[in-house]
């Protein structure tokens, strides 16, 4: 299967590794925010009550920096292009119980990134073309 080409020069990305927190909790947050603006995003996960939104929100924040200092974006043309969440490592520990058991536990992790393109940008690169 062919890779869609991208512009590399009007996206910038965030990767955040082995988060301790199961993937459906992430994606739950992740489907509210793929495809609107980086202020509507921040806004949004502000005022979810979901305990996912702050590595997601310290995400956005790190790629929208990494934007802005490394690309000379403008925060205001920035919308959140692709999120994505996968399962990480799976650390299984045993819990000791009455009369010499042990119960297991799983704490599962996950990777989420987010891509930010700004579209202004974009829009001008496909004028050059």
């Amino acid at each position: 299967m062919k890779k869609k080409k991208t512009n590399r020069y009007t996206e910038v990305s965030a990767l955040g590794q082995y988060i301790s927190m199961s993937a459906n909790k992430v994606r739950r947050v992740i489907d509210q925010i793929r495809g609107r603006s980086y202020e509507e995003t921040l806004m949004i996960l502000e005022f979810m009550p979901y305990r996912a939104c702050y590595p997601v929100l310290k995400l956005i924040y790190s790629a929208a920096a990494n934007g802005i200092h490394n690309m000379n974006f403008d925060e205001k043309s920035l919308i959140i292009s692709k999120a994505e969440v996968n399962e990480g490592t799976t650390v299984k520990k045993l819990k000791p119980r009455a009369k010499g058991r042990g119960y297991p536990i799983k704490r599962s992790t996950c990777h989420i990134t987010i891509v930010l393109r700004d579209i202004a940008l974009n829009e001008q690169y496909e004028e050059y073309i």
